[in-house]
C-alpha cells in the first residue's frame, strides 16, 4: 500500500485508492478496478468511485492466495472419477450428407430430396 495513507478525519480508518492497491499488488489499476466491477474483490464506492480498506486488502490478498495441494497416499486409480458407460444405439443414428455448395451447383437450385 502507498506509504502515507490519504488524509481522513481523526478516528476514521484510511481509504485506499485503486493505484495504491495496484501499487501493493504489482499489477495494473486497471485490473483492480475490473477485479471490483465483476464482484471479484470487495470495495467500497462513496460517490461512485472505488475505495479499498486495509481490511479489504486482507481480503484480497487471501483470495488470490495459492496453496499446496494436500497429498494423499492414495493409489492414483482411485482419484479418477468413474469413465461413463456408452451404449452403441446404432438403429437410432441417422448419418447426415453435406449439402453441394453452391458455386458447385452451377446455378441451378438444389433439390430438397435428398
Amino acid at each position: 500500500m502507498s506509504t502515507a495513507p490519504r488524509l481522513e478525519p481523526p478516528g476514521l480508518p484510511p481509504v485506499y485508492l485503486p493505484s495504491d492497491i495496484a501499487k501493493a499488488l504489482h499489477c495494473s489499476e486497471w485490473w483492480v478496478k475490473e477485479q471490483a466491477r465483476k464482484g471479484r474483490i470487495p470495495f467500497t464506492k462513496p460517490a461512485g468511485s472505488y475505495r479499498f480498506t486495509a481490511e479489504h486488502f486482507v481480503e484480497i490478498m487471501r483470495i488470490f492466495e495459492s496453496r499446496p495441494a494436500e497429498r494423499h497416499d492414495a493409489p492414483a486409480s482411485a482419484k479418477q472419477a468413474p469413465r461413463r458407460k456408452v451404449t452403441a444405439t446404432a438403429a437410432s443414428v441417422t448419418a447426415l450428407k453435406a449439402r453441394t455448395p453452391r458455386r458447385a451447383q452451377g446455378g441451378q437450385p438444389q433439390s430438397s430430396a435428398a
